[in-house]
């Protein structure tokens, strides 16, 4: 009796939020909601993947945004509450500066303008988006916002690419602080600049996209491998399907409605960050005339644009508001001050068209229509390796790429008084390096240089200027073409095989002189001598039973710490190098303080690699903790920094001894293009965050072997595979 009670009880405080929730709503756009929710089927097969069908293309991002909520609403939810400038209310003051940031880019009067200044059909597109989300906090209301009550269809205006942080999280946050709060100036980062750099300590963020033409696989067609090196859960598998065209499978980032990494029957395209220099910084002469704010420009005056924001942010229990005046020329906004002078940060900045790219890009239909859709040049961030069923392989660096006088060093803050600064337009798609079906068979890209991406067939870098391609090789480039070119007969299982390929590149340059040391110098210990065998005799391949890669994974990192960066070996010839006596003595001072903190962490240093190195899922937070005394599995993959292509950024906390995958592979999928397309894919953990989910962790040990399931992609498969159909807005 007291059980039924209890259930009654929590059933009218349902019903009485609930009631609270549809008064806010009125019922004309409940009605509409539903309307369109009956024109739509969500399909959910074996796995809890999405399969959305919808008439139209915005009855599709009606289901695709309304599943993604169902999937995981608090990442939906936080990556707008960060991308609209919110994040104080949730997180506190110190957020203050990441939504003022926001706002210096993009006021919400800007972003309405925006929206409403996009053609129809995507307009469409945007109120579908909100609308998806808003019937799910309708038709879900024991599920509570944190800050955004009601989603708006401007609201992509502020979110309108896929990348990891995108263009504006390079903008330092503790700069816009800075100057103000204080009119502080703060020192320039080791490249001269003002930017966030990511320090070579962190895990690698990036991705690997490699194009294999017809002339190396077994069946004659193309096929593309697609892998992300994101945060895990950063994206979810969706396939969307509408009548105007749309069929597009892949990974979708937390609340926008365009698959960001995939494929559709005919094309796919997977995104790798770059290094192109497509963000610059102009000193402003500033001065006040008359009591107002003017900024030198060749010869003459201009008003700076002063307008004033008021934010909120959360102090406890209570929401404050804290007012920022807001500072922009015609170069952007004012973020930092080097010395006395204040400084603009320009970066590309054109959301209509941003999203128009992105939507468009998973429509297409071969290289002819895709290379056309890259002429709106809006996507900044990221490289593009492409397959098509037509046998193409292309690779575009870059694509939105200002064009600059090479009178200037871009790389650095620029004199924003002198017009000859300015940006000129943008290069042309055929001015950037573009590679079409190279003579190799193959493409590549590890978020490395251009100039390798075909092997011997690459582009010349003196062809090109400095800012369009200053990106350098890295280990997993390295590790990706000697692959590449012993490659041939590769079917999808066997590109899967090459992308999990254990061999450790990087560890070449640090354990011979290792070995060598220990052999000139000698140690009385047995530890050392022992541990130094054991590194002598490994063949560099990293496995969970292996003690040489745990080893090596330790020693890797002291060794950054303590004498310097690897990736400075990365042209180095260590065999021929002649090390000093201080030389060989530091790095075994090093190794063995290695070994003392194994021994510190596991009992011994001779621990297996897989008993150190480990997957776990605990709850949905986003911000994942880990705990030794919970269950986790056993993980043979390892760092990209060291190399590894099948990447596995593990991290120790605090808290714990062994270290927790947080980033690196995420969605991964092979992909292979003919008469009808076919695909394999893993993500990481499952497709929900709900830990009483069976999708929450039904590919975790899958994951942990590199183990893909097949892609159920055309509708008979789908049905087959179905484990749920059902229309949005049904109880499930």
């Amino acid at each position: 009796m007291r059980t039924t009670i209890h259930w009654l009880l929590i059933s009218l405080i349902i019903f009485s939020i609930a009631c609270t929730k549809q008064s806010s709503t009125d019922l004309a756009t409940i009605q509409k909601w539903e309307t369109q929710a009956s024109t739509i089927s969500i399909i959910r097969d074996d796995f809890g993947v999405p399969h959305i069908y919808g008439k139209s293309n915005a009855d599709a991002v009606f289901g695709l945004l309304y599943a993604q909520c169902e999937d995981d609403f608090r990442r939906v939810e936080r990556n707008y509450i960060w991308a609209t400038g919110r994040l104080a209310e949730l997180e506190g003051e110190e957020a203050l500066y990441s939504d003022l940031r926001a706002h210096l880019y993009m006021t919400q009067e800007e972003a309405i303008a925006a929206y409403e200044s996009a053609p129809q059909w995507l307009k469409e597109l945007c109120n579908a988006y909100a609308d998806g989300i808003n019937y799910y906090l309708h038709k879900n209301p024991e599920v509570e916002p944190q800050v955004i009550t009601h989603y708006e269809p401007w609201f992509p205006m502020y979110f309108s690419e896929g990348s990891i942080g995108g263009d504006i999280e390079q903008i330092s946050t503790r700069r816009i602080k800075a100057f103000y709060e204080d009119r502080k100036s703060l020192a320039l980062n080791e490249y001269g600049n003002g930017l966030e750099q990511a320090s070579f300590y962190d895990e690698p963020k990036g991705s690997n996209g490699i194009a294999i033409s017809g002339d190396l696989t077994t069946s004659g067609n193309a096929l593309l491998l697609i892998n992300p090196h994101t945060s895990f859960y950063f994206r979810p598998e969706v396939h969307v399907v509408s009548e105007e065209g749309l069929n597009a499978y892949g990974a979708v980032t937390w609340g926008q409605f365009f698959v960001y990494q995939g494929f559709n029957e005919k094309t796919g395209w997977m995104h790798t960050s770059t290094y192109v220099d497509f963000i610059d910084e102009f000193v402003q002469e500033i001065s006040e005339v008359d009591g107002k704010l003017v900024y030198q420009y060749g010869d003459e005056q201009r008003d700076v644009d002063v307008q004033e924001i008021t934010l909120k942010f959360k102090d406890g229990e209570q929401i404050k508001e804290r007012s920022f005046p807001m500072y922009r020329t015609h170069h952007g906004p004012i973020t930092h001050m080097v010395d006395d002078k204040w400084v603009v940060t320009k970066i590309n900045w054109d959301p209509v068209n941003a999203l128009i790219q992105s939507f468009t890009r998973t429509k297409l239909q071969n290289f002819v229509e895709f290379n056309e859709m890259m002429d709106i040049r809006t996507n900044s961030s990221n490289n593009t390796v492409f397959a098509d069923a037509e046998g193409n392989i292309g690779y575009f660096h870059g694509n939105f790429i200002p064009k600059r006088s090479p009178e200037f060093d871009f790389s650095k803050p620029v004199d924003g008084s002198n017009p000859a600064t300015d940006w000129m337009g943008k290069h042309e798609v055929d001015e950037s390096i573009v590679v079409l079906n190279p003579a190799s068979g193959w493409l590549q890209n590890c978020n490395s240089t251009p100039f390798t991406v075909a092997g011997k067939y690459s582009p010349k870098q003196e062809d090109y200027p400095a800012y369009m391609a200053p990106d350098k090789e890295n280990y997993r480039g390295i590790h990706a073409i000697s692959l590449l070119e012993k490659a041939d007969n590769l079917d999808i299982d066997k590109l899967i095989e090459l992308a999990y390929d254990p061999f450790i590149p990087a560890f070449q340059k640090i354990i011979p002189p290792l070995v060598a040391a220990m052999k000139s110098q000698g140690s009385s210990s047995t530890a050392m001598n022992e541990a130094v065998d054991v590194l002598a005799k490994w063949d560099y391949k990293t496995h969970e039973n292996s003690v040489g890669m745990a080893l090596s994974h330790f020693y890797g990192l002291n060794y950054n710490r303590e004498i310097g960066s690897i990736n400075e070996l990365i042209d180095v010839d260590v065999n021929a190098m002649k090390y000093t006596k201080e030389e060989q003595l530091k790095m075994l001072a090093v190794f063995e303080s290695t070994l003392e903190e194994l021994t510190t962490k596991f009992g011994s240093w001779n621990t297996a690699w897989g008993d150190i190195n480990r997957f776990q899922r605990l709850n949905a937070d986003i911000s994942m903790k880990f705990d030794d005394n919970e269950p986790s599995l056993p993980v043979g993959l390892a760092s990209g920094r060291w190399g590894a292509l099948a990447a596995y950024g593990a991290y120790v906390t605090e808290e714990t001894n062994r270290i927790y995958g947080r980033r690196g592979n995420s969605f991964v999928a092979v992909v292979e293009f003919g008469d009808k397309v076919k695909a394999k894919s893993i993500i990481a953990g499952g497709q929900n965050a709900d830990p009483n989910s069976p999708h929450f962790y039904d590919q975790a040990e899958m994951y942990t072997k590199g183990q893909f399931k097949e892609v159920a992609f055309y509708k008979e498969d789908i049905l087959a595979r179905a484990k749920e159909n059902y229309i949005p807005g049904d109880k499930r």
